[in-house]
């Protein structure tokens, strides 16, 4: 059993448009930039880069941005007209894009060699892209000031090796989420396991009482988790985390999924389903599915859990109490419980954490030293202040700049203290940052996690491989990949 660093702090979504003005160009004209009260942004300061760049010209930023929250998309004209306002030279131009299929289009536009100055992504995408070199370090153009503005934590996710390559949105938890009236029904002590945890044989045996059946019809399941879609890759990603396997690499850059520990996660994968407490076309639920199955009470747990989820129950029970049509179709009123993932093999728990932001490209044409001071500066003001304390506060996970946290204190929020109290049991034993990990091995362990583990964890789930056929799959790529002594051997 190994012992954890334990990372106290603050918390913690994957990617849509059309076609992105190239990377480094300075663009005429400013048209159309109404001026508006300035945002709480505190930026006078920022992009005002080492060497001195410091230019007033005109130029354009873009940025790719997903629906980081709710009501984040709703904000960009408005974000728009504040940049503006604090950088009267700099327009700031965001094109709107859908979680499922920024990736695609993100990779479309860096493939040509003209990606976005700014795009919201996963930290663990930053690899992946730095090994096309494909994005602008900023390590001397952040000034001490935004540096400074940050938690240490996240901004180190934002990191490989000696360079910053953006700037963190937030720290979130991965968790479960669970329906406090079905699991007081089934005699679970949520409270408990909050702050306690659970193993995988404590959680098969609770989420088999949460079965309904009438008949031979399930009318309820115990626990169901979105796998399809975008959401192919968390599934695993977050078991394997809690049985001895932080990282894709261990600290000696052995890669970790040839470990004996994860071929015991793929059999209890399939043990819940043949238990009957998760549906047998598991492999089919996406995200929007899974969620709706929680509202309409067709499932005790739901994954993954994320901290919006309670402020996502919260307004459509609001919906559904105002009886105004506009709630989920059947649901239920749902109060939102957070629920750690169990551990696995005796391993000691570690929460897969979710640190994405803003990551800043360059296309194939070297950036003027002016513009990637001014990408510097619409990246750190999404990041921080007004902008960051609003989208923050949609998602419930807390703020992890000193501006944000400033800014929040005007804004009203409603959580239940329970379930803060166990998202900062979660934060205490987080997966660590791994900058270490050379971009090479992290874009090549990427590879197989999209051309291997994904498509055999779906054969897995339709029943349609084995444990040990998934295992024995992975463990033959990822030989190939890094040779025989450069994985883990039991």
């Amino acid at each position: 059993m190994r012992k954890m660093r334990v990372l106290a702090l603050v918390l913690a979504l994957t990617m849509s448009l059309t076609a992105l003005t190239a990377c480094g160009s300075s663009n005429k004209g400013n048209s159309g930039k109404d001026n508006t009260a300035a945002n709480n942004n505190k930026t006078e300061n920022s992009g005002k880069s080492n060497n001195n760049t410091n230019s007033e010209a005109k130029d354009t930023i873009t940025a790719l941005l997903p629906p980081v929250s709710g009501n984040f998309q709703d904000r960009f004209q408005q974000m728009e007209k504040d940049f503006n306002e604090l950088y009267p030279n700099l327009t700031l131009k965001i094109e709107p894009a859908s979680w499922e299929d920024m990736t695609q289009k993100l990779d479309t536009q860096v493939n040509a060699g003209s990606p976005p100055d700014i795009a919201f992504i996963g930290s663990d995408g930053i690899s992946k892209y730095l090994q096309q070199d494909m994005l602008m370090d900023i390590t001397d153009l952040a000034t001490p000031e935004m540096i400074d503005d940050f938690d240490k934590t996240p901004l180190e996710y934002m990191k490989r090796a000696d360079g910053l390559y953006g700037f963190p949105a937030y720290m979130e938890a991965h968790a479960l989420g669970g329906n406090k009236e079905f699991l007081e029904q089934a005699g679970i002590d949520w409270k408990n396991v909050q702050q306690n945890g659970w193993t995988f044989d404590e959680f098969r045996e609770a989420i088999k009482k949460g079965v309904v059946k009438e008949g031979n019809t399930t009318k309820r399941y115990g626990f169901v988790f979105a796998t399809a879609g975008v959401t192919g890759k968390d599934y695993l990603n977050i078991l394997v985390k809690n049985a001895g396997m932080p990282a894709p690499f261990t600290k000696e850059l052995k890669y970790a999924y040839t470990n004996k520990n994860f071929l015991e996660v793929l059999k209890d994968i399939r043990l819940m389903i043949d238990d009957g407490s998760m549906p047998k076309e598991l492999s089919s639920v996406d995200a929007g599915k899974r969620w709706n199955m929680f509202l309409t009470g067709q499932t005790m747990i739901t994954g993954k859990g994320l901290a919006t989820f309670e402020n996502s129950a919260n307004q459509n029970n609001d919906k559904i109490k105002a009886n105004d049509g506009s709630a989920v179709k059947g649901s239920i009123p749902v109060e939102y419980i957070v629920l750690p993932v169990p551990t696995f093999l005796g391993e000691e728990p570690i929460s897969s954490t979710a640190v994405d932001g803003y990551v800043t490209f360059r296309g194939k044409k070297e950036p003027t030293d002016e513009h990637k001071a001014n990408v510097v500066k619409a990246a750190y003001f999404l990041a921080s202040g007004k902008v960051a304390a609003m989208t923050n506060n949609d998602l419930f996970v807390a703020h992890i700049t000193k501006s944000g946290k400033e800014a929040a204190n005007s804004m009203e929020i409603n959580r239940n203290p329970d379930n803060v109290a166990a998202v900062e049991k979660l934060l205490s034993h987080a997966n660590p940052a791994r900058p270490d990990i050379p971009s090479d091995l992290g874009a090549k362990a990427i590879k197989i996690e999209d051309e291997v583990i994904v498509p055999k964890l779906q054969a897995l789930l339709a029943n349609e491989i084995t444990p040990e056929d998934m295992y024995e799959a992975v463990k033959a790529a990822a030989i190939k990949t890094f040779g025989e002594d450069g994985v883990v051997k039991d």
